[in-house]
């Protein structure tokens, strides 16, 4: 499973970058407001530190204006790849951007029936949103897992993207179900490294280890 980092902290995203199991970083108006920075700007810096894709979000919600801000943000760096909200309009947009390749990260996913249009479309990323499918009680696990069988049975190219991810156990049953790249923010990764064995594990060598030199 790829492993995409969801931040727009430069800092975060070069730490990340520094273990070697970075493969991608998702953006979004909220995150890049956190900044105080815009988005052109934000995702110009991104691509100077990795090459990896990249999303950006396109703010306009009638087709027109998001081919137009989806040409426009793909011209910043080939890693680009441009997020629609998923709607009618967005579908349309997707059709035309797809068709001149660009590629499109289709969010705001909350069934398989939505994946499964953005899909036909010609979106590159679908993301189902599995921690906000969780807050109001539904199953986000089991949304995710009807989007990677519907994938699986037709053979789309689309990848699938866990998004709104909540804890290191959405994680591990993104990679489960065979989900194609979970996108994680930063505090989640740090705990994906942790745990409480490891580092108990790592006190007694070293207490072990300082014995054996006083011999």
């Amino acid at each position: 499973m790829k492993i995409f980092i969801d931040t727009a902290n430069l800092d975060m995203i070069k730490e990340i970058n520094s273990w070697g199991i970075l493969d991608g970083v998702t953006t979004n108006p909220s995150l890049i407001a956190k900044e105080g920075t815009d988005t052109r700007t934000r995702v110009k810096e991104i691509a100077k530190i990795v090459d990896v894709p990249i999303s950006a979000e396109a703010m306009s919600l009638d087709s027109e204006g998001m081919i137009k801000e989806g040409r426009e943000l793909a011209s910043i760096h080939e890693n680009i790849n441009v997020k629609l909200p998923m709607c009618v309009e967005a579908l349309k947009a997707t059709k035309v951007l797809s068709g001149e390749g660009i590629d499109v990260n289709m969010t705001l996913i909350f069934s398989a029936q939505q994946a499964l249009l953005a899909a036909k479309a010609g979106a590159r990323y679908v993301s189902p949103f599995v921690g906000r499918l969780d807050d109001i009680g539904q199953q986000g696990m089991e949304v995710l897992g009807q989007v990677v069988g519907v994938f699986f049975n037709y053979g789309f190219g689309t990848e699938v993207i866990a998004a709104s991810i909540r804890n290191p156990i959405h994680v591990l049953d993104a990679a489960a179900m065979g989900c194609d790249i979970a996108t994680i923010p930063y505090n989640i990764l740090l705990q994906m490294v942790s745990h409480p064995k490891t580092d108990e594990g790592i006190q007694n060598f070293i207490k072990d280890y300082e014995k054996s030199k006083k011999k």
